[in-house]
């Protein structure tokens, strides 16, 4: 072989070894986003917000004091069914009494007793409503967003502020059809994105069963018309990660070139 030949030849494998490279480090992995599943605390009535006790990313455990709302009617309404219930006892133990002395009747002491737990039910109802005008957290979490401050009105089942629990944390990426056979319920996934550590994973629990030809968000252009199918995956790290940010996923077997230029 000739010199020229042989340079020719050298040339042409340095070309396609430089090629694949550059394919290499062009691979994007699988795009998708962070999201979280959110714990929405609202009232049962309607009222007016009169104390708010935390901040956006304060760190709530269950139980605690969140917000309370005006409780004026409940209160007023829990007067009255505890005198309605006072006299109701009266009742009760008058006929308990006359019934004992052979002066009252049977189905007198029935009324009496059927007038004394419907009070006694509608004491406890009242009770129940008025304690659910403070919002307690129901879970441990990171207080996500307030949408009702000291002094709004805020409607029944709205909610005043969100809670995002760390093990909602979800990620959601698009896996083109043909890539999908890599991929199973268990599996551990690779994740990247800006600024975040090197060694963060999740593990696969949702594989959409239906394609989609556009996703409804995408960071990548070249994946738009590609016929793809949603993954949910958990965090192994929840608390590295923001909702709403970009991230990359690659199956394990398949980890992101490193640009050493």
């Amino acid at each position: 072989m000739t010199s020229s030949r042989m340079m020719a030849s050298l040339l042409v494998l340095v070309l396609a070894t430089a090629l694949a490279g550059c394919q290499e480090k062009r691979d994007p992995g699988f795009q998708g986003w962070v999201e979280a599943d959110m714990i929405f605390v609202s009232p049962d009535e309607s009222g007016r917000v009169t104390k708010l006790n935390v901040h956006e990313g304060d760190e709530v455990k269950p139980g605690d004091l969140l917000y309370t709302v005006d409780d004026d009617l409940q209160k007023a309404d829990l007067n009255q069914n505890s005198a309605t219930l006072a006299n109701a006892q009266q009742t009760y133990d008058r006929a308990v009494s006359l019934r004992g002395t052979g002066a009252g009747t049977q189905a007198n002491l029935d009324s009496a007793v059927s007038a004394l737990r419907v009070a006694e039910a509608r004491v406890n109802t009242s009770q129940t409503r008025l304690d659910r005008r403070k919002g307690l957290a129901p879970i441990a979490g990171t207080i996500q967003q307030i949408y009702f401050r000291e002094g709004e009105m805020v409607q029944a089942q709205r909610p005043v502020l969100s809670i995002m629990p760390p093990g909602n944390m979800k990620l959601r990426f698009f896996v083109p059809e043909t890539e999908l056979p890599k991929l199973a319920l268990g599996d551990e996934v690779r994740v990247t994105c800006d600024n975040c550590a090197a060694d963060l994973t999740a593990k696969i629990y949702f594989i959409a069963t239906t394609a989609e030809y556009t996703p409804p968000v995408i960071y990548s252009l070249d994946e738009r018309n590609k016929l793809v199918y949603l993954i949910q995956a958990r965090p192994s790290r929840p608390d590295v990660l923001r909702v709403g940010q970009p991230i990359s996923v690659y199956p394990n077997a398949k980890t992101p070139m490193v640009d050493r230029r």
